[in-house]
This record gives C-alpha cells, sequence and structure tokens, in this order.
C-alpha cells in the first residue's frame, strides 16, 4: 500500500542515470537527534503510513523519542525481506503449505498465500560431522546428508517452484548468515522505483550478524517469519537504544573472538535484554566489518534485539570486496548520506544509556562451560576449569588420601570464572579439596593408537560457526598457528576430534590461495562442510572407542569451538563442559589435548633439539595475519562463487519433485507432515476463556534455553520420539536429528523438553525429559511426552514454572510449538528472553511472570499443585496487566500460594495474535476476511 505521506517526506533521489523515490527522515521533527536504528525504523513507518495501522502519531512518538522512557508505544515494523534457514525454515514452508489446505477448506484460493515479501532459505543445518581428519571428508559428508534429508530437500525445492518471492541456496554453499552478509544483503534495497534501506528478520537468532555492515533485523521465531512474509507488521515497542562508545584499537594478540567475548561479560552483566545495541565513536572506523559482524552475529548472547553498526566507508569497501555491483555502491553511499544514516564520528546520537570499551584493554579469552556470557581470560583458563570440573564429576572421582602419590595439587585461584547454576557462584569439591579429579582410562582405537583419557581432555575441537569463519583474520589466523605448529613438528592428540567448517567456499578459496590448507589438513582440521556444524549439535558422533570410554568412566571432557553457543546438552551428548574460544585458540587447544593446561606456560612440546615449544612461539602477529588476508582475498573470488548461487549442483537439480500449488503429502513421511494447527478451526475465532484445574508439567530453574525446550542434536533411541521412529520403520543409524525433522510434528512433541541435560524439579534425581505424571495417583515418574497425553485425555490443562532469562538462546519456534502441542497453556516465568516470549504467544500459549522479587521457590510452590487462574478473559476486549494465580495442593483446605502474575503480552497486536489462538491463525482468518 503506497503511504499516505502525512510529512511530505517522498523525494526523489538521482544515482548516475538512475533516479530513485525515497522518504525523507528530516522532514520527522527530532530526527536528529535519534541513534542510527532508530532512523532506520522512522523511515519504515514514514514508507509504510496507512492511518490504519501506521499513523501520523506513531511517526510523531518516533521522531519525538524519550531516551529514558520505559517502552510504552507500540510500532509496526515492516521488514523488507526475511531469511530462513534449513532446520527453522523446513517447518515454515511446512506450515504454508498447510494453510494453503486450510484455505482450501475454508472455500478460499490457495495460491494467495505467497510470501509478499522476499524470503530465502539457506540450507546449512543439515550436514554432521559424521567423517574428519581425511582428505574425502567434505564429500563423503555431504553425501550422508542428501541420504539422510532426501524427503526434506525434495520438499525445498518443490518450495522453491510452488511459492513466489521463495528462493532456496541449496546445501554446500556456506552458513546462512555469511551467505547473507556476503551476497544477499542489500543494505540499500529498490522496488518498484523506490529506494528504502535494507531491513531483514531471520529464523535464527544470530540473523543479527548483518547488524555488522548497517543492517537492521533480528532473529524471529518461524511462526512470526511467516507472518512477515504474508505482509504482517511486526508489532513492537519502541525500544530502548544502549549506545556501546569504542575507543582505540585491539591490541597484539586479541582478536574479534575475544572482543566479542569481553562485549557479551559486558552487555550481559549490564542488562540489554529487549534493548537495542549500537556501536559509536570514533573505535568504530578501527573495526573492520568482519570483526562489526562478529559483534552483531553474537548480539543474542548479549539478550539484545540488535547490536548494530552504522554504514560508513568500511561498509562500502566490503560491499566492493564482496561482489557488489558499482550502482548499488554508490546507490548505498548517496542514499545514508542523503537520509543521515552515514556514520559521523563526531556527532553522538541521544541514547537510552551508555557503555564504553576501549579496545585495547581486550585480553585473550574463551568463554564456558556451558554459558557464552562466562568469559574467562584464558591466563585464567586452567584455574577455572578446576573450579567448575567438579559440578560434573561425582564424588568418587574427586581424590581422596588413598590416591595422594597421583594426585596434581594446585593453588586456589583468586578470581577463577565459577559455572553459575543459577543459585549464585559456590565453591566446588574440587576446588576445596586443593587438587584436580582424576579418572584415568585407558583407550585403544581401532588402528592401535593407545592413549588415557581423564577429565578435562579436549575430544572436539571445531573451527565452526557464522560467528568466526566469517572473519578471515581469526580463519587465517588459525591457519598461519596450524603452519607454525607443523613447522615446529607438533600434531594433534589423538583423542581430538578436529573439524573445518568454513561459513562459505570463499573461504576455502583463500586458504587454498594462501597455501595454508595443507597445515590445516596436517592437524585434523580437514574440510568437513560448508554449513553450521558443531555449534548446531551437529558434531557427528565420538569414535566409538573413546565415546564408550567417556560413558563407562563417566567422565567430563571437554569441546572447544569457534562458536556462538556452548550450552548444556548441545554440542555432543558425550561431552559435559564446552567451551567458546578463537579458532587459532581451537587450534592451540587441539594441540594442548587437555583443558587442564595453562597455554602461556605449558609447553606444546618439544622441538628438535629437545626445546620447549610454547604457544607464544607459533602465534601468528597481527601483520602476518594482516598482509595474508590482504594478498589473497579478491572480489573475483566473490563473484565467482556466488554467480549461480540459487542453482545448486547435479544432486540438487536431479532431486524429483512434485508439481502443483498444493504439496502431495506422503502419509508414510518421518520428515515432512501437514501441521496440526488448523485442524477443525473456526473461521471465527473462539472467546478466551479462564484456565482452571491446571497442573505442572515442569518446573525448571534459571537460564532454561530453547535448547533445553527443544533440542536440536542427536535422538536417543530409547525416548519418546526413537520409540516412534523405530515403529515407522526408522533405524537408530537412521534416526538423523531433531534439527532435520523439525517438519514432522509428530517428532518433535516428543522431543519438546527432551534435552538430555534438562532438570526438571518434579522429578529430581533426574536428568532429561522426564516429569511426574500427577494423573496416576502418587503421580510416578514417566516421559513428558507420555504424561502430557495422559493429562491430555483426562482434558487437563498444563503449566510450566521457570526461573530468569526462560527461553534464552535460538530463535526456535518449535520451543513455543511444541509447548503448545503438548498442551501447556501457560507459562509463569520470573523473566523471558524476547523472542521465546513471542513465540508463545505467537501459539496461543499465556506468557506469565512473577512478581517483582517472587519465584516459585519464595511461593513455596513444588510443582505438585492445582493451579487456577482468575481474569484472563480480560484479553477478549483488553491487556490486564495481572492475572490472579491460586495454587492448592491437592487434599489440602487452603491454597499454596495466592499472586498476581504480570501479563507478558506487551502491545495490542500480540493481544489480538492471542485471541486467535496464535499468529498463523489470525493471518489465516485476515487472508480469508480479503477474498
Amino acid at each position: 500500500m503506497p503511504s499516505i505521506d502525512t510529512f511530505a517526506a517522498r523525494a526523489d533521489l538521482r544515482v548516475g542515470d538512475q533516479n530513485y523515490e525515497i522518504f525523507r527522515i528530516d522532514k520527522v521533527p527530532g530526527h536528529e537527534r535519534l541513534p542510527f536504528s532508530l532512523k532506520v525504523l522512522l523511515e519504515n513507518l514514514l514508507r509504510t503510513e496507512d492511518g490504519a495501522n501506521i499513523t501520523e502519531s506513531h511517526i510523531r512518538a518516533l521522531g519525538g523519542w524519550d531516551p529514558k522512557a520505559t517502552p510504552s508505544v507500540e510500532i509496526q515494523f515492516t521488514p523488507a525481506r526475511v531469511i530462513m534457514q534449513d532446520f527453522t525454515g523446513v517447518p515454515c514452508v511446512v506450515d504454508l503449505a498447510t494453510m494453503r489446505e486450510a484455505v482450501a477448506d475454508l472455500g478460499g484460493d490457495p495460491g494467495r498465500i505467497n510470501p509478499l515479501a522476499p524470503a530465502e532459505l539457506v540450507i546449512d543445518h543439515s550436514v554432521i560431522v559424521d567423517y574428519f581428519g581425511h582428505p574425502d571428508a567434505f564429500q563423503r559428508n555431504v553425501e550422508r546428508e542428501y541420504q539422510r534429508n532426501h524427503e526434506r530437500y525434495q520438499f525445498l525445492r518443490w518450495g522453491q517452484t510452488a511459492f513466489d518471492e521463495f528462493k532456496v541456496v541449496p546445501p554446500g554453499t556456506g552458513i546462512v548468515h555469511q551467505v547473507n552478509i556476503e551476497h544477499l544483503a542489500r543494505v540499500v534495497m529498490t522496488r518498484d522505483g523506490v529506494a528504502y534501506p535494507d531491513t531483514c528478520v531471520g529464523t535464527d537468532s544470530h540473523t543479527t550478524m548483518e547488524n555488522g555492515i548497517g543492517v537492521l533485523g533480528w532473529g524471529v521465531g518461524g511462526i512470526e517469519a511467516e507472518a512477515a512474509m504474508l505482509g504482517q507488521p511486526i508489532s513492537m515497542l519502541i525500544p530502548r537504544v544502549v549506545g556501546f562508545k569504542l575507543t582505540g584499537e585491539l591490541p597484539a594478540g586479541a582478536t574479534a573472538t575475544d572482543l566479542v567475548l569481553t562485549v557479551t561479560e559486558m552487555l550481559r552483566a549490564h542488562g540489554v535484554v529487549g534493548k537495542f545495541v549500537e556501536f559509536y565513536g570514533e573505535g568504530v572506523g578501527a573495526v573492520p566489518v568482519a570483526d562489526r559482524a562478529t559483534l552483531g552475529n553474537m548480539s543474542p548472547e548479549f539478550g539484545s534485539t540488535c547490536a548494530i553498526f552504522p554504514i560508513d566507508s568500511e561498509t562500502i569497501s566490503y560491499l566492493e570486496l564482496t561482489g557488489r555491483d558499482e550502482h548499488a555502491l554508490a546507490l548505498t553511499e548517496a542514499y545514508a548520506k542523503a537520509q543521515g544514516l552515514w556514520h559521523d564520528p563526531s556527532r553522538e546520537p541521544e541514547y537510552s544509556e551508555y557503555l564504553e570499551l576501549d579496545l585495547a584493554t581486550v585480553v585473550p579469552s574463551i568463554a564456558g562451560p556451558k554459558r557464552p556470557q562466562d568469559r574467562i581470560s584464558l591466563s585464567d583458563a586452567q584455574a577455572a576449569w578446576r573450579s567448575s570440573v567438579g559440578d560434573y564429576v561425582d564424588g568418587d572421582s574427586i581424590q581422596g588420601p588413598a590416591d595422594e602419590a597421583s594426585a596434581e595439587s594446585f593453588p586456589a585461584s583468586d578470581s577463577p570464572a565459577v559455572t553459575r547454576d543459577g543459585e549464585g557462584d559456590k565453591p566446588h569439591p574440587a576446588h576445596l579439596d586443593g587438587r584436580r579429579p582424576h579418572r584415568r582410562t585407558p583407550v585403544t582405537l581401532a588402528d592401535g593408537t593407545e592413549f588415557e583419557l581423564d577429565h578435562g581432555h579436549v575430544v572436539i575441537a571445531a573451527i565452526t560457526s557464522c560467528t568466526n569463519t566469517s572473519n578471515p583474520y581469526v580463519m587465517v589466523g588459525a591457519a598461519l598457528l596450524a603452519k607454525n605448529a607443523v613447522d615446529k613438528g607438533l600434531s594433534r592428540k589423538p583423542w581430538v576430534k578436529t573439524s573445518l567448517a568454513p561459513g562459505s567456499q570463499v573461504v576455502t578459496g583463500y586458504l587454498e590461495r594462501a597455501g595454508l590448507t595443507p597445515y590445516l589438513d596436517k592437524l585434523g582440521f580437514n574440510l568437513v562442510g560448508y554449513g553450521c556444524t558443531t555449534c548446531i549439535g551437529n558434531s557427528g558422533p565420538l569414535q566409538e572407542e573413546i565415546s564408550r570410554a567417556v560413558n563407562d568412566a563417566d567422565l567430563a571432557v571437554t569441546s572447544v569451538l569457534s562458536g556462538n553457543r556452548n550450552f548444556e546438552g548441545r554440542i555432543n551428548p558425550d561431552v559435559k563442559m564446552n567451551y567458546l574460544a578463537s579458532p587459532p585458540l581451537v587450534v592451540a587447544y587441539a594441540l594442548a589435548g587437555s583443558m587442564d593446561f595453562d597455554l602461556g606456560n605449558d609447553p606444546l612440546g618439544t622441538d628438535a633439539d629437545g626445546a620447549p615449544i610454547m604457544l607464544a612461539d607459533i602465534w601468528p602477529s597481527a601483520e602476518e595475519i594482516a598482509e595474508v588476508v590482504h594478498s589473497t582475498i579478491g572480489r573475483e573470488m566473490f563473484t565467482r562463487d556466488y554467480a549461480n548461487v540459487f542453482e545448486g549442483d547435479d544432486r540438487w537439480k536431479s532431486l524429483p519433485i512434485p508439481t502443483g500449488d498444493r504439496f502431495e503429502w506422503a502419509d508414510d513421511s518421518t520428515y515432512v507432515r501437514k501441521a496440526p494447527y488448523f485442524d477443525g478451526m473456526p473461521a471465527q475465532p473462539e472467546a478466551v476463556r479462564e484456565i482452571t484445574g491446571a497442573r505442572v508439567l515442569a518446573k525448571l530453574g534459571d537460564s532454561v534455553t530453547t535448547d533445553h525446550i527443544s533440542p536440536a542434536g542427536a535422538i536417543k533411541a530409547d525416548s519418546p520420539a526413537g520409540r516412534y521412529l523405530k515403529e515407522n520403520g526408522v533405524s537408530p543409524a537412521d534416526f538423523n536429528s531433531y534439527g532435520s525433522r523439525r517438519g514432522n510434528h509428530e517428532v518433535m512433541i516428543r522431543g519438546t523438553f527432551a534435552n538430555i541435560r534438562l532438570r526438571n524439579q518434579i522429578a529430581p534425581g533426574t536428568e532429561g525429559g522426564f516429569t511426574r505424571d500427577f494423573t496416576v495417583d502418587d503421580g510416578p515418574v514417566t516421559t513428558i511426552y507420555d504424561a502430557a497425553q495422559n493429562y491430555a485425555a483426562a482434558g487437563t490443562p498444563l503449566v510450566v514454572l521457570a526461573g530468569k532469562e526462560y527461553g534464552s538462546g535460538s530463535s526456535r519456534d518449535w520451543a513455543a510449538k511444541g509447548t503448545s502441542l503438548l498442551g501447556v497453556k501457560a507459562v509463569i516465568a520470573e523473566s523471558y528472553e524476547r523472542i521465546h516470549r513471542s513465540n508463545l504467544i505467537g501459539m496461543g500459549v499465556l506468557p506469565l511472570q512473577f512478581p517483582e522479587g517472587a519465584s516459585a521457590e519464595s511461593l513455596g510452590l513444588d510443582g505438585s499443585e492445582e493451579f487456577d487462574f482468575s481474569g484472563v478473559t480480560g484479553l477478549n476486549d483488553g491487556i490486564p496487566q495481572t492475572v490472579h494465580v491460586t495454587a492448592t495442593r491437592p487434599g489440602a483446605d487452603t491454597p499454596t500460594a495466592e499472586f498476581d502474575a504480570v501479563v507478558r503480552i506487551d502491545t495490542p497486536g500480540e493481544a489480538e495474535y492471542y485471541r486467535h489462538g496464535g499468529i498463523l491463525q489470525y493471518v489465516l482468518r485476515s487472508l480469508i476476511a480479503k477474498k
């Protein structure tokens, strides 16, 4: 719909021989004070003003933004495009295909279900590191990927032909976010003669990587992305914006990874959930776009909605390097300058809050063992591991007097980065004992190699994830470190599973051009695939002998990866402790073989003369790295590798696909099934009802992530999902992962709350997807899925109790879909991460918050209670601030607790979605109403 243009903002911009229509930001009073990110939103409102959803008052409110105010004004943001990866994208396409069926059932035209905004999907999350350390690892992993995912890939190829404005980047190309910044992102969009800022939401939380090149966008749930594709604006409150001032330059030895871990720690401590973060200041110019993208990428780890850099000459240089055409470069610069979007370091916008970092203070760091914000200075890494390991080993592996002869004494660290467990930092048995635990376990590999495994041994060292593989400085740094190590005769330890999974083919291109690939190969860092591997949980199995030893001896082994996520149970089911590190440090830990190693003072080996080889002896200088980067990476590499990015190889082209605008569902498919969300849906929504007689399905602690709620990794054979697959003729060898089976709701319902590290406090002593079933006397322990089925049969609604930061992590729509399909009607948490709260509403689940300072524990709730919620019906015509909650234990005469829970439906748009039972139902009814 054309803008009604109340502010007479429509104007012309001529670039070269082309003329564009633009909407001038400077026509709105107050624009000059606004941060870059809010200026982008302001243009969005000017261009989409329709007098109904976007009005003059909304535009004036944004122009007159009060940086100190609590967010209260709702606006409707219309993203220019949507980007997806295949784990989250497949269910999106399943839902679109299912909506076509529902439209037909309701008498409409199914062909009307089409993306109205450009939508692009990159298949990058399905390659698994089954094979590693061999020259043919890449080809064998790709072959296995196609074998596993044949049905899914056929479905996506059909979608590419059936839906307008929908494109697919086939497997083996790269990681979605790297492909986005290197090729797909426009920075300035043009459509129908109008030029406007490129804005993009994605079905992966790390969509924020595009913030590094000045593209405003963030991760949303798949259900919200589908609505955006179908023309629905995203409802949001005008946010607070945190200004993060950068000064100085990174010192020698510090990498972009060290910088991002430092910023993550700072912003998590500051508190930026639901806020925009914007980098500014003189130091911005000293940060290469590659480093900016690394910082933008980890915005979800900060907790912020976005973490954006403004457009400047560095942005233009990056766009030129990555193959954008000359006119696009000229348009981007001219548009940014005309609209006041070009970075001026001498001008400081107004911000809600301020932070500052001198880049010169950044030191080499890692983060772990289970959260990305738990940064550890590399010099403290050994002591920190020793302080944390007590959480991961049982008591009899802590050495006592009988083992004194083999004990390794160590002093207590002054400030170890102790693992946080939601109950405050606490000393661990190993720390108090003054010794590290040991359980030395002999292993003999199939090739005859013999060694001992012990707690702390690094069994996975993975150069992986878009966060770092997009950054040539850290990738070249890792390769030069490998060269120097090989030249000195060093090798990886035999128990370390090494892998290299770059974010695009350009990476292997410049490593080969620099002559560095053979050195990575020599250390076992052979190419295993172009995709999101270890970071998403696709690390593949450990060698059988190592896995058996780890499990038989219950060893607390570790992984080191250059990723952004290290949550419990995510990386590999055999690995309890996971650490984030830069690619060069990943190589270093593969050489060391253990976290119980001081990289600053312990030798990695000895040279031919018997002299110790220290990490400092093989660490490349910043000048060496820069020389290789500048001499090997050229524009032609990008133009060549992205020339036919949507076509795919012969494997992709030869996939047989159905024809027509409605998918041919296969009843026996275990990958792709018609979603149940619209089954029996009436044309008009029913009134919202009170929730009564609800029982607790799960009582959870702090920092429960979407990985805990809906894991993406391996499917256990004895789990409900594993049993379902076996009953449907799938052998355990072909289970694939939860992430790859997101197109099948039957698998995903059974996998909800099935993370092997989930601790449900209702069922103490258990770990994994277990609960108590109160439909049976005495509430026996059973699986969450089986209990939910019994509750559904009894007509009992369910509730989840949780602590702080509920739903942190990936923008995983199945964490909300599975919750809803299990029968959960409400979640009560101490606080939420933004995306998961939104997704719950999008699936018709009511997000509630305990009163300030209260928790399940402080209210005396143990999860055995029956819950009644009154005041929910107030959502029929508004948004009540609270609903009254009464929790009563069976047989008790008086309630255990009564309190007013805060309703976390924050905008009128969210309330409308909830009234319809979910966002997809709302969109579908809206489309039917327009026929």
